[in-house]
Protein backbone atom coordinates (compact mmCIF):
# COMPACT_ATOMS: atom_id res chain seq x y z
CA UNK A 1 0.00 0.00 0.00
CA UNK A 2 1.59 3.25 -0.95
CA UNK A 3 2.00 6.40 1.19
CA UNK A 4 1.17 9.53 0.87
CA UNK A 5 2.07 13.12 1.38
CA UNK A 6 -0.83 15.53 2.33
CA UNK A 7 0.18 19.11 1.92
CA UNK A 8 -2.34 21.14 3.46
CA UNK A 9 -0.08 23.90 5.01
CA UNK A 10 0.93 26.95 2.60
CA UNK A 11 4.14 26.29 3.71
CA UNK A 12 5.10 23.20 1.33
CA UNK A 13 6.54 24.19 -1.64
CA UNK A 14 6.94 21.91 -5.06
CA UNK A 15 10.08 23.47 -6.97
CA UNK A 16 10.32 23.27 -10.74
CA UNK A 17 12.97 20.45 -11.62
CA UNK A 18 13.00 18.35 -8.99
CA UNK A 19 10.02 16.46 -10.45
CA UNK A 20 6.83 16.76 -8.07
CA UNK A 21 8.99 16.61 -4.67
CA UNK A 22 7.91 18.50 -1.91
CA UNK A 23 9.79 20.86 0.39
CA UNK A 24 8.84 22.63 3.63
CA UNK A 25 11.26 24.04 6.55
CA UNK A 26 9.63 23.85 10.42
CA UNK A 27 11.64 25.13 13.65
CA UNK A 28 11.47 22.30 16.74
CA UNK A 29 12.70 23.50 19.79
CA UNK A 30 14.58 26.31 18.59
CA UNK A 31 16.03 23.96 15.33
CA UNK A 32 15.11 24.44 12.08
CA UNK A 33 14.79 21.52 9.60
CA UNK A 34 14.14 20.50 6.16
CA UNK A 35 11.63 18.48 5.00
CA UNK A 36 12.44 16.78 2.07
CA UNK A 37 9.31 14.32 0.12
CA UNK A 38 11.12 12.63 -2.90
CA UNK A 39 7.71 10.41 -3.96
CA UNK A 40 8.77 7.63 -1.38
CA UNK A 41 9.05 8.79 1.85
CA UNK A 42 9.73 12.24 3.83
CA UNK A 43 13.18 12.65 5.17
CA UNK A 44 13.95 15.38 7.58
CA UNK A 45 17.29 17.01 8.41
CA UNK A 46 18.13 19.55 10.34
CA UNK A 47 20.18 22.85 9.52
CA UNK A 48 23.18 24.23 10.82
CA UNK A 49 23.51 21.24 13.46
CA UNK A 50 23.61 17.52 13.64
CA UNK A 51 22.37 16.52 16.48
CA UNK A 52 18.98 17.61 17.24
CA UNK A 53 15.33 16.36 17.89
CA UNK A 54 13.38 15.42 15.04
CA UNK A 55 9.43 16.87 14.62
CA UNK A 56 6.57 14.71 14.29
CA UNK A 57 5.54 13.03 11.60
CA UNK A 58 2.17 11.08 11.55
CA UNK A 59 0.74 7.89 9.62
CA UNK A 60 -2.99 7.69 9.01
CA UNK A 61 -3.93 4.45 7.78
CA UNK A 62 -6.94 3.57 5.47
CA UNK A 63 -8.26 1.48 7.55
CA UNK A 64 -9.28 3.93 10.09
CA UNK A 65 -11.51 5.38 7.51
CA UNK A 66 -15.50 4.63 8.87
CA UNK A 67 -17.25 1.98 6.22
CA UNK A 68 -20.89 3.49 7.46
CA UNK A 69 -23.04 2.25 4.62
CA UNK A 70 -23.91 6.40 4.39
CA UNK A 71 -20.16 7.42 3.45
CA UNK A 72 -18.93 4.27 2.19
CA UNK A 73 -18.00 5.03 -1.19
CA UNK A 74 -16.58 8.40 -0.02
CA UNK A 75 -14.26 5.88 2.18
CA UNK A 76 -13.51 3.72 -1.01
CA UNK A 77 -12.47 6.65 -2.99
CA UNK A 78 -10.41 7.99 0.09
CA UNK A 79 -8.56 4.67 0.85
CA UNK A 80 -6.93 4.77 -2.64
CA UNK A 81 -4.47 7.27 -0.06
CA UNK A 82 -3.42 4.39 1.36
CA UNK A 83 -1.43 5.55 4.37
CA UNK A 84 -1.28 9.44 4.58
CA UNK A 85 2.32 10.91 6.18
CA UNK A 86 2.00 14.42 7.32
CA UNK A 87 4.70 16.91 9.01
CA UNK A 88 2.80 17.60 12.10
CA UNK A 89 3.41 21.28 12.55
CA UNK A 90 5.48 22.37 15.55
CA UNK A 91 5.32 25.27 15.97
CA UNK A 92 1.91 27.15 17.45
CA UNK A 93 2.63 30.60 16.25
CA UNK A 94 2.63 28.77 12.66
CA UNK A 95 0.03 27.21 12.92
CA UNK A 96 -2.01 30.21 14.50
CA UNK A 97 -0.56 32.50 11.93
CA UNK A 98 -1.63 30.16 8.73
CA UNK A 99 -5.15 29.66 9.96
CA UNK A 100 -5.75 32.96 10.26
CA UNK A 101 -4.85 33.67 6.41
CA UNK A 102 -6.39 30.39 5.29
CA UNK A 103 -9.72 31.69 7.12
CA UNK A 104 -9.93 35.27 5.78
CA UNK A 105 -9.03 34.68 2.81
CA UNK A 106 -10.06 32.27 -0.53
CA UNK A 107 -8.07 28.70 -0.21
CA UNK A 108 -5.20 30.07 -2.61
CA UNK A 109 -4.98 33.55 -1.69
CA UNK A 110 -4.67 32.71 1.78
CA UNK A 111 -1.63 29.83 0.90
CA UNK A 112 -0.40 32.99 -1.33
CA UNK A 113 -0.74 35.87 1.19
CA UNK A 114 0.61 33.25 4.09
CA UNK A 115 3.74 32.88 1.63
CA UNK A 116 3.98 37.08 0.73
CA UNK A 117 4.04 37.45 4.36
CA UNK A 118 6.75 34.72 5.14
CA UNK A 119 9.00 35.89 2.41
CA UNK A 120 8.78 39.72 3.56
CA UNK A 121 9.04 39.64 7.24
CA UNK A 122 10.17 35.94 8.08
CA UNK A 123 13.02 33.66 8.70
CA UNK A 124 14.55 32.36 6.20
CA UNK A 125 16.91 29.58 5.68
CA UNK A 126 19.02 28.40 2.84
CA UNK A 127 18.17 24.77 1.25
CA UNK A 128 19.70 22.73 -1.82
CA UNK A 129 16.56 24.06 -3.50
CA UNK A 130 17.13 27.84 -2.84
CA UNK A 131 15.65 29.91 0.28
CA UNK A 132 12.89 28.81 2.29
CA UNK A 133 10.70 31.02 4.84
CA UNK A 134 9.02 30.90 8.00
CA UNK A 135 6.72 33.26 9.29
CA UNK A 136 7.86 36.49 11.34
CA UNK A 137 8.04 35.80 15.35
CA UNK A 138 5.20 36.99 17.38
CA UNK A 139 7.43 39.60 19.12
CA UNK A 140 8.57 40.57 15.49
CA UNK A 141 4.73 41.22 14.44
CA UNK A 142 4.20 43.31 17.22
CA UNK A 143 7.19 45.69 16.11
CA UNK A 144 5.84 45.80 13.07
CA UNK A 145 4.65 49.75 11.18
CA UNK A 146 1.22 50.01 9.75
CA UNK A 147 3.53 50.84 6.73
CA UNK A 148 4.63 47.48 6.59
CA UNK A 149 2.03 45.69 6.95
CA UNK A 150 -0.13 48.13 3.95
CA UNK A 151 3.08 47.51 2.04
CA UNK A 152 2.33 43.84 1.12
CA UNK A 153 -1.41 44.50 1.28
CA UNK A 154 -2.48 43.22 4.07
CA UNK A 155 -4.59 46.27 6.17
CA UNK A 156 -7.34 43.91 6.37
CA UNK A 157 -5.45 41.45 8.71
CA UNK A 158 -3.71 43.61 10.19
CA UNK A 159 -5.58 43.83 13.67
CA UNK A 160 -5.95 40.22 13.39
CA UNK A 161 -2.35 39.50 13.25
CA UNK A 162 -1.16 41.86 15.79
CA UNK A 163 -4.41 40.49 18.40
CA UNK A 164 -2.92 36.91 17.56
CA UNK A 165 0.90 38.09 18.31
CA UNK A 166 0.41 39.81 21.79
CA UNK A 167 -2.15 36.95 22.90
CA UNK A 168 1.09 34.34 21.86
CA UNK A 169 3.59 36.70 23.57
CA UNK A 170 1.76 36.45 26.44
CA UNK A 171 0.78 33.01 26.90
CA UNK A 172 2.14 31.19 24.60
CA UNK A 173 4.59 28.84 27.30
CA UNK A 174 1.07 27.85 29.13
CA UNK A 175 -0.84 27.48 25.87
CA UNK A 176 2.18 24.85 24.48
CA UNK A 177 1.41 22.33 27.51
CA UNK A 178 -2.29 22.03 26.88
CA UNK A 179 -4.47 19.02 25.94
CA UNK A 180 -5.59 19.66 22.30
CA UNK A 181 -8.87 20.20 23.66
CA UNK A 182 -8.02 23.15 26.29
CA UNK A 183 -5.74 24.83 23.86
CA UNK A 184 -8.83 25.56 21.45
CA UNK A 185 -10.81 26.68 24.40
CA UNK A 186 -7.84 29.22 25.09
CA UNK A 187 -7.31 30.31 21.41
CA UNK A 188 -11.30 30.99 21.54
CA UNK A 189 -10.32 33.30 24.38
CA UNK A 190 -7.71 35.67 22.00
CA UNK A 191 -9.48 38.54 20.64
CA UNK A 192 -10.71 38.35 17.25
CA UNK A 193 -9.10 35.17 16.50
CA UNK A 194 -12.56 32.94 16.76
CA UNK A 195 -14.02 29.46 17.11
CA UNK A 196 -12.72 28.70 13.30
CA UNK A 197 -9.25 30.01 13.61
CA UNK A 198 -8.92 28.04 16.81
CA UNK A 199 -9.94 25.47 15.25
CA UNK A 200 -8.03 25.31 12.25
CA UNK A 201 -4.83 26.29 14.38
CA UNK A 202 -5.28 23.57 16.78
CA UNK A 203 -5.66 20.43 14.68
CA UNK A 204 -2.29 21.74 12.51
CA UNK A 205 -0.64 21.89 15.40
CA UNK A 206 -1.42 18.85 17.58
CA UNK A 207 -2.28 16.62 14.35
CA UNK A 208 -5.80 15.83 15.96
CA UNK A 209 -8.09 16.75 12.51
CA UNK A 210 -11.34 15.52 14.69
CA UNK A 211 -11.08 19.52 16.00
CA UNK A 212 -10.51 21.08 12.60
CA UNK A 213 -13.80 23.32 11.72
CA UNK A 214 -15.58 21.25 9.48
CA UNK A 215 -17.83 24.08 8.30
CA UNK A 216 -14.52 24.71 6.27
CA UNK A 217 -15.84 24.63 2.35
CA UNK A 218 -13.23 22.81 1.39
CA UNK A 219 -13.73 19.93 2.92
CA UNK A 220 -17.07 19.72 1.07
CA UNK A 221 -15.24 20.97 -2.17
CA UNK A 222 -12.45 17.45 -2.02
CA UNK A 223 -15.03 15.46 -1.05
CA UNK A 224 -17.14 16.02 -4.16
CA UNK A 225 -13.50 15.46 -6.15
CA UNK A 226 -13.21 12.08 -4.02
CA UNK A 227 -16.75 11.29 -4.80
CA UNK A 228 -18.82 13.75 -7.20
CA UNK A 229 -22.78 12.14 -6.55
CA UNK A 230 -22.31 12.82 -3.25
CA UNK A 231 -25.68 14.69 -2.01
CA UNK A 232 -24.24 17.10 0.49
CA UNK A 233 -25.92 20.17 2.43
CA UNK A 234 -25.17 23.73 1.35
CA UNK A 235 -25.79 25.03 4.82
CA UNK A 236 -22.53 24.71 7.47
CA UNK A 237 -24.71 23.42 9.87
CA UNK A 238 -26.34 20.95 8.29
CA UNK A 239 -22.97 19.90 6.60
CA UNK A 240 -21.22 19.54 10.20
CA UNK A 241 -23.80 17.55 11.49
CA UNK A 242 -23.82 15.04 8.98
CA UNK A 243 -19.91 14.96 8.57
CA UNK A 244 -19.60 14.28 12.29
CA UNK A 245 -22.22 11.61 12.02
CA UNK A 246 -20.44 9.83 9.84
CA UNK A 247 -17.98 9.59 11.93
CA UNK A 248 -19.09 9.34 15.46
CA UNK A 249 -15.75 7.60 16.95
CA UNK A 250 -13.10 10.59 17.47
CA UNK A 251 -10.22 8.65 16.01
CA UNK A 252 -13.11 8.41 12.38
CA UNK A 253 -13.43 11.62 12.12
CA UNK A 254 -9.95 12.71 12.37
CA UNK A 255 -9.23 10.53 9.84
CA UNK A 256 -12.09 10.70 7.32
CA UNK A 257 -11.39 14.75 7.66
CA UNK A 258 -7.42 14.20 7.02
CA UNK A 259 -8.06 11.91 3.77
CA UNK A 260 -10.76 14.39 2.61
CA UNK A 261 -8.20 16.97 2.87
CA UNK A 262 -5.20 15.08 1.66
CA UNK A 263 -7.51 14.11 -1.38
CA UNK A 264 -7.28 18.16 -2.67
CA UNK A 265 -3.59 18.56 -1.05
CA UNK A 266 -0.88 16.16 -1.27
CA UNK A 267 2.72 15.71 -3.20
CA UNK A 268 3.12 12.56 -5.63
CA UNK A 269 3.36 9.61 -4.89
CA UNK A 270 5.70 6.79 -6.58
CA UNK A 271 4.83 3.50 -5.78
Amino acid sequence: MSTTLVTDHPAWVMPQGLNGEALRVVEYKGVPWLAHWQGVGLVLRPLGTDDAEAPTITYTSAIMLPRQREQDRLAHALAQLGTVARLTTPDLWDSITSAIFHHFGRARQGAALYRRWCATFGRSHDTFAGPLAMPPTAATVLHLSDEGFDAIRLRFYKPLLRAAARAYVDNAEEWQALEPDRLFKALCEVRRLGEWTAAAAVADYTGDFSLYPHADRALRTRALRAQPDLDLPKDDAAFVALWRSWAPDRVELHTLTLFTLTWGAHAVTYS
